[in-house]
């Protein structure tokens, strides 16, 4: 069952990786952030050593994103990304595991303060 694993933040200044930019991260004492980047760096092995890793991606600041929508009949560009949101799409990973159970275990490790993960299966027709 493959899963997209997105991560939604708001650092500032944008930089990955983003814990490194959030201040609800970066307000933990160093124990607590380095048993965090801990898990993590324990579930991407993990992931990798298991072949359950497909890849992933950081995204560039939402700044220099653009938006396409259809206007009188012709796709119109502007400026991204949508204005009202507080948190961007800031990266992904994709893994292939053998349950949602699984899933779930792995995007724990993914989620710390600041962030938002959303876990979605990849459609399959």
């Amino acid at each position: 069952m493959k899963y997209v694993i997105l991560i939604h933040s708001n650092p500032q200044p944008w930089g990955h990786p983003t814990g490194d930019f959030i201040p609800e991260l970066q307000s933990l004492p160093q124990a607590a952030r380095e048993k965090l980047n801990a898990a993590f760096e324990g579930i991407m092995e993990e992931l990798s050593a298991n072949g359950e890793l497909l890849g992933g991606q950081p995204l560039a600041d939402p700044a220099s994103a653009k938006l396409y929508r259809w206007e009188a009949g012709e796709p119109i560009a502007t400026d991204g990304p949508y204005s009202e949101a507080k948190e961007h799409l800031a990266g992904f990973f994709l893994i292939d595991v053998e349950s949602q159970e699984r899933a779930e275990e792995v995007v724990r490790s993914f989620s710390g303060p600041g962030e938002t993960v959303e876990l979605r299966p990849v459609a399959t027709y």
